[in-house]
């Protein structure tokens, strides 16, 4: 299965920092400037549209499906995910509530197969009560044809955990992942993602090793590695954009891209986005395309490369964010110097 290495990250109305609209009762331009945003995306090549049921109470899937009954030439591939929506049932996860949210998916989208099904959620219920009905129902669609590949929520954690909570967090994950047994991983990443390590190594050297892909989404951070921060939607407590408007230094890391490479705003969006497109050769990159002229942008990331010392030089610029983000009395005195 060929993939376009720069995928459509769908979160319209989603739970999400990027969703945009209020769900089914969204208003009608703002629909139609998103499938505008989907049209330019894959005139330009994109072959991957990732959503999940949890996005808009299924207004995302709907809309997707709606393009494509529009645009049925192409070949396109569909990821969705599972375990944010309760509906009636008593969890996410209970009884048989992933077939019947499986069945709604895709009747949204208006196929018979998704490339990647995701569980969105780690949270298997009290004592991981529904945990081995969740692991048993995504290999039965598996071997049924219905989906290619199961997916599952990659490591993600906010800034300010303590050693303890790192080594919990850790441990559960890296639990789960040997029972799940997934295809792929699907995480937030970006230059400001807080690094985990998973048996000693970073998430792209663990999955290389246990030959897992990996879907990664939120490069730009929602703004903030593009100097948007004070524009990003939604800035939940913990989350990396809340953090960084308590930061004073924020802007040197973006201004100092800006002035190596002397560009614009638009610029930097493609820079972050080039970068994370270059990380390894299994991982996909999900970007926004909430209208045409984001997506004309997003995917004019897609060349040149860039060299080793410039991808060099991205991170270690973003590093000194980072750092800001752990101790930002540090980050403060260290900039200030």
């Amino acid at each position: 299965m060929f993939v376009h290495p720069l995928g459509v990250h769908c979160d319209v109305g989603g739970d999400g920092p990027d969703g945009f609209l209020a769900g089914p009762d969204s208003s009608t331009s703002a629909d139609q400037c998103f499938l505008d945003g989907l049209q330019r995306a894959v005139g330009c090549g994109a072959t991957l549209m990732d959503t999940a049921d949890s996005y808009g109470q299924g207004h995302s899937e709907r809309l997707i499906g709606r393009f494509l009954r529009e645009h049925p030439a192409g070949l396109l591939h569909l990821s969705s995910k599972v375990g944010r929506l309760r509906g009636s049932a008593p969890h996410p996860y209970a009884g048989r509530h992933i077939h019947h949210q499986f069945q709604q998916t895709l009747e949204n989208l208006y196929v018979e197969e998704l490339a990647l099904y995701s569980l969105d959620s780690l949270d298997f219920g009290p004592g991981d009560r529904y945990l081995g009905s969740a692991i048993e129902q995504m290999r039965t669609l598996r071997q049924l044809g219905a989906i290619k590949a199961i997916g599952m929520r990659g490591p993600e954690l906010s800034y300010g955990v303590s050693p303890a909570e790192l080594t919990a967090y850790t441990e559960r994950f890296l639990y789960l992942f040997r029972l799940i047994q997934p295809d792929v991983l699907w995480t937030p990443f970006n230059a400001l993602t807080l690094g985990v390590l998973l048996e000693g190594e970073n998430l792209l050297s663990f999955t290389a090793r246990h030959g897992v892909g990996l879907v990664l989404a939120a490069p730009l951070a929602h703004g903030p590695v593009t100097d948007r921060g004070a524009r990003s939607q939604r800035q939940e407590p913990g989350s990396t954009a809340a953090a960084l408007t308590s930061l004073p230094s924020l802007p040197s890391g973006p201004q100092a891209v800006r002035e190596d490479f002397g560009g614009t705003l638009r610029t930097l969006t493609q820079l972050a986005l080039r970068a994370a497109l270059q990380l390894a050769g299994h991982c996909i990159v999900v970007a926004g395309a909430r209208n045409a002229g984001q997506a004309r942008e997003n995917f004019g990331s897609l060349s040149p490369s860039l060299t080793r010392a410039e991808l060099s030089l991205i991170d270690d610029i973003y590093s000194w964010v980072r750092a800001g983000l752990e101790d930002p009395q540090a980050q403060r005195t260290r900039w200030s110097a």
